[in-house]
């Protein structure tokens, strides 16, 4: 079954062999003995052209990564009577995010569980949620927005877009700031989605439509071209500090009327059974966000 599971996640029979340190024949080997055990066509083969999976085989994959981890569950459990959590957790994040959520979730998770192996992926939402359905993240931290159907979700807490200005913009002193007041004026557009698809959704919703003076993908690089006055934007993720990577101040404002806030939640596959360890992660991530 881990033969197969690597099949389906690298597309190949050279690929799965690869990652598992065993030969092609055993793989292929392996493969025939599960297509005989489940009387099933799991796979089709292709010289040169890899190896895809029938409906039965896209099904048998998703359960089966459930099954792998229960039954490394089950192994590391035995090791101590199941008294400490072991094992391995990749957890993803949207880029964005990833410097405030992440890090402190990873290390209060390593305090209490030092003996689970941890590691991480920060990435666009698109990323995370394409690794997440294959089996490459267990969890992963993003906005709530366009989450894609097969994916579960457990909503830890909501942000508030507010509109990012220069220390010395004119409407800096203000204590909100309409969109209205800003549309005739460049805005610096964090180019990737969720931030994009939600930044054009607040001003269609008003009748208005941005000039869009530069674009970028980075949130740090957006802050500092706000930082040296070439423009405004709106951003959700708000750090402690309002200065930019140069230490160059910026005024951050709330939107007024309101706009809707962005759910920021956990997202796992609703193919794979959590481990204990990936639920003991959910369940610390529920806990620090009700603080």
């Amino acid at each position: 079954m881990e033969c197969f599971v690597a099949v389906g996640e690298h597309g190949s029979i050279a690929g799965a062999a690869a990652a598992l340190m065993l030969s092609p024949s055993a793989i292929t080997g392996a493969l025939n003995e599960l297509e005989r055990a489940f009387n099933s066509q799991l796979t089709i083969r292709r010289k040169a052209h890899g190896v895809s999976l029938t409906p039965s085989g896209q099904y048998v994959l998703s359960q089966a990564r459930g099954l792998l981890h229960a039954a490394t569950d089950l192994e590391v459990m035995a090791a101590d009577a199941g008294n400490a959590l072991r094992g391995r957790v990749v957890i993803g994040c949207y880029s964005s995010l990833a410097p405030t959520l992440l890090t402190e979730l990873m290390a209060e998770y390593g305090s209490r569980h030092p003996n689970v192996e941890l590691d991480f992926f920060a990435g666009t939402q698109q990323e995370i949620h394409e690794k997440l359905l294959s089996g490459e993240l267990d969890l992963a931290i993003a906005y709530e927005l366009t989450v894609p159907p097969g994916l579960a979700r457990k909503r830890l807490r909501d942000a508030v877009p507010a509109v990012v200005l220069p220390a010395d913009h004119r409407l800096a002193t203000q204590e909100k700031v309409a969109l209205a007041e800003l549309v005739d004026e460049p805005m610096i557009l964090l180019d990737v989605n969720p931030s994009r698809e939600n930044t054009e959704m607040m001003f269609s919703s008003e009748g208005l439509v941005p000039w869009i003076r530069f674009r970028t993908t980075d949130f740090e690089v957006t802050r500092s071209m706000v930082a040296r006055g070439m423009g405004y934007a709106i951003l959700v993720q708000r750090p402690v500090a309002d200065v930019s990577y140069e230490g160059r101040p910026v005024a951050v404002r709330p939107i007024h009327p309101a706009m809707r806030h962005v759910p920021i939640s956990m997202v796992w596959s609703k193919g794979v059974r959590l481990s204990r360890s990936a639920k003991a992660m959910l369940e610390l991530a529920v806990e620090l966000h009700r603080r």
